[in-house]
């Protein structure tokens, strides 16, 4: 999983495989061919839905506050990159692996 966090300056970025109109909203593993964590989003792809559930869902998960996830590329693409603020990669995979 570690192949999917980026570390940069000011943050990290989580490149993402997402599954819209899922069951449940959840992080359902890594893809290691693509080096994607995979999350699936209840919300359908229509009109920035599965964005925005995407972000919050983020937010929720690695307690981050408003402004601190963004959604930097992939924007109509299951394939997706979020920039977290303020934070290290090793942070996120402490997250990551109790979830």
């Amino acid at each position: 999983m570690k192949d999917a966090l980026i570390q940069v300056q000011d943050g990290v970025i989580l490149e993402l495989e997402i599954t819209p109109n899922a069951k449940e909203t959840g992080i359902q593993g890594y893809n290691p061919w693509r080096k994607r964590i995979e999350v699936r989003l209840s919300e359908r792809a229509h009109k920035g839905k599965a964005n925005e559930q995407l972000v919050s869902f983020f937010s929720d998960l690695l307690n981050a506050g408003p402004g601190k996830i963004e959604l930097i590329a992939g924007h109509t693409s299951s394939k997706k990159s979020i920039k977290v603020t303020g934070v290290k990669s090793e942070d996120i995979l402490g997250i990551l692996s109790i979830k």
